[in-house]
Formats: structure tokens, C-alpha cells, sequence
């Protein structure tokens, strides 16, 4: 079995970049997927689901040069989890899409 996913959807807000130190280059976008279904009685049931996506490297740059809020595009990559300690102490947990490609669908 192999971790990866595959993600075709809507931007949902501008790319967030960030410059790191030594030229390494992060990319934060979120993508919105969307499932209509119809129930038993023929009511139409949309459902929109928001994924976490980051990007590193080429990816980020590819972000950043060509990817805007509502652009439909098409990630490749890997499902990850994790946890941190915000500035009241909680622990909350974040679930991404670390991707390692992307196609640009619409112009």
C-alpha cells in the first residue's frame, strides 16, 4: 500500500507563500471538492469538502506563479497528520495534503 492522493478542485483563497531561510520555498492553498448525489425521493444533495494542501520546492514555485482563488487544478500527493500547541496550550491537529504535483485546469 502507498500513501498518495489525488485531489481535483477549486482554490478556494489566494496561495499563501512563504520565502524560509536557505531559499526554500513553502506554498499553503486550500482546495474545495464537490459530490452531488440525488437521495431516494430525487432531491440533488451537494456536498463541498476543504482540503489542506502544502507545497514545497518547484510545486510552490509552479504555485505561485500560475495558481489564483478559483482556478481549478489537479494535486497530486501524500496524506499527512499532525499536531501543535497553540498560544492558549490547546493541542490541535491538522490534516494536509503534502503535494509533489499539480496540473492546471482551467485558464
Amino acid at each position: 500500500m502507498k500513501n498518495s492522493v489525488q485531489l481535483i478542485g477549486h482554490v478556494g483563497q489566494e496561495p499563501e507563500i512563504k520565502n524560509l531561510e536557505g531559499g526554500k520555498k513553502l506554498a499553503n492553498i486550500s482546495i474545495a471538492t464537490n459530490e452531488v448525489y440525488y437521495r431516494e425521493n430525487g432531491d440533488k444533495v451537494e456536498q463541498t469538502q476543504w482540503h489542506r494542501v502544502t507545497a514545497w520546492g518547484k510545486t510552490a514555485d509552479i504555485i505561485e506563479r500560475f495558481v489564483t482563488k478559483g482556478k481549478e487544478i489537479a494535486i497530486e500527493g501524500k496524506l499527512t497528520h499532525r499536531s501543535y500547541d497553540d498560544k492558549d496550550g490547546n493541542k490541535r491537529f491538522i490534516t494536509e495534503v503534502i503535494a509533489n504535483e499539480i496540473l492546471l485546469i482551467s485558464k
